[in-house]
């Protein structure tokens, strides 16, 4: 799909976000394998996301996997019929965020797995892969996961040494998917992460509720805790002290929870705000202090933010986040400590700091190479398509903050840089066309007719 921004008409206001992917990945695993019934409200309608039902549905019995299958089978909310860029009413824009019925698994616990009857498509969520590979380690029997070309591009051994540790063989493809997990008894293990990632930590802890034994897993920098947040409702053994987090086997019972909404889809909406100096309001966000640190960035930046916490689903909070009006941004650094907590909002904040004054460095953004695409060129490439300047020197990215002019620009078929594009095009100073924008529903379904509700003059 092809979109074209004109600059400007972005007005602010009040807005809702899909559910946030990361949790529901999550919980989708939990309620599946729950021992007792299940509802998970508000699962996001991201591609991401129904892989993962589609993979669990195959490995259930079909009494339990069928509403993940009729789940994953219905449409995306689609947009408006005739692509209009009118400024659309609020309750518009809340049907817009990605909002679904709720689900309801009765659950058996793991016991119940079954082998499936062909290769588990992944699609291209490296969330799916990777999580599914720490449930299946457990089991009797043997699995092949696959994805599409970017997702056999990525790296697996992660993942698989651990696993592998604990007492599951698995194999890739020379450190790639497709990936094979026979899994067996488990042992509980001492893992020390070489490099942070929420992905791997959640894997080994999802093998560690069927090992033998105390699972623990160090970090040294912190990941987003949706695992352990979810578990410790769960009255699951979890153990959180300095960098590491242990568990011991445990089966839990079912629950109900609504998916908060993601706070990483909210962080386009947010760098809409601060380059257009518009007031925003974001309802019903997750707050999850792991994932709030693109914020702080931008509040380095110049930016000036409130966040308020109204509720807890599942350990996780939920409330309000609230951007006053902007008067510009100014450049900053984003260390290599620091990276590996905003790597989602990197290309969003890269876009940021093209329009900010000042240079801003990502340092240590090497990891940005093996997303969907090579984030690391692309950003810098995509930067200077649109008239801005950027370059990227051994594993850092910098960003001269001299605004956009607009122009041509390609997504190279990677949802967040589609986005990011997009919504830095709403301050060049002349129309963006971008190619591949359809992706953004692997993250944010609903994205254009959102910020179309918002203002935003988006052309389809």
């Amino acid at each position: 799909m092809r979109l074209t921004v004109q600059p400007g008409g972005f007005e602010g206001g009040r807005a809702r976000v899909p559910g946030d992917k990361s949790i529901a990945h999550r919980w989708l695993i939990l309620a599946a394998t729950a021992d007792g019934r299940s509802e998970l409200r508000r699962l996001p309608a991201a591609l991401d996301v129904k892989a993962t039902a589609r993979a669990l549905a195959r490995i259930l019995p079909p009494t339990i996997g069928s509403p993940l299958e009729g789940w994953a089978s219905n449409p995306a909310p689609a947009g408006d019929g005739d692509r209009s860029t009118r400024n659309d009413p609020e309750p518009r824009a809340a049907a817009h965020a990605g909002s679904a019925a709720a689900v309801e698994i009765e659950g058996g616990g793991r016991g119940v797995l079954r082998p499936a009857d062909g290769p588990l498509e992944c699609g291209n969520s490296g969330t799916t892969m990777r999580l599914l590979c720490g449930l299946l380690a457990s089991t009797s029997f043997a699995t092949v996961l696959q994805g599409d070309a970017s997702l056999s591009s990525r790296p697996m051994e992660r993942v698989a040494t651990p696993l592998r540790a604990m007492g599951a063989r698995i194999q890739t493809e020379r450190g790639h998917a497709p990936v094979t997990v026979r899994g067996g008894g488990l042992r509980g293990v001492d893992h020390h992460t070489e490099v942070p990632s929420a992905q791997v930590k959640s894997a080994v802890l999802l093998a560690g509720l069927a090992a033998d034994g105390e699972t623990r897993v160090t970090e040294d920098a912190a990941t987003r805790d949706h695992t352990e947040r979810a578990l410790s409702s769960l009255g699951a053994p979890i153990r959180r002290e300095r960098g590491t987090v242990s568990v011991r086997a445990f089966q839990h019972p079912g629950f109900e929870a609504e998916v908060p909404g993601d706070l990483s889809s909210a962080a386009f909406l947010v760098v809409a705000a601060a380059i257009t100096g518009r007031p925003l309001v974001v309802e019903g966000l997750g707050l999850n202090p792991t994932r709030t640190r693109y914020l702080e960035v931008l509040e380095r930046m110049g930016l000036r933010t409130r966040r308020e916490t109204l509720d807890v689903e599942l350990g996780e909070p939920v409330g309000l986040l609230e951007v006053e009006p902007c008067d510009g941004l100014s450049g900053t650094v984003v260390d290599a400590s620091e990276l590996p907590l905003v790597i989602d909002e990197v290309p969003v904040l890269a876009f940021a700091a093209a329009h900010a004054t000042g240079v801003t460095r990502f340092e240590g953004a090497g990891d940005l190479r093996q997303k969907e695409s090579d984030r690391l060129g692309g950003l810098a490439e995509a930067i200077r398509s649109l008239g801005g300047s950027a370059a990227v020197e051994g594993e850092d990215l910098w960003v001269a903050g001299e605004g956009l002019h607009g122009g041509t620009a390609d997504a190279r078929g990677d949802h967040r840089m589609a986005m990011a594009i997009a919504v830095a095009s709403i301050a060049a100073r002349s129309p963006t066309t971008i190619d591949g924008v359809d992706v953004a529903d692997t993250s944010f379904p609903g994205f254009v007719p959102t910020f179309v509700s918002l203002g935003a003059r988006f052309e389809v």
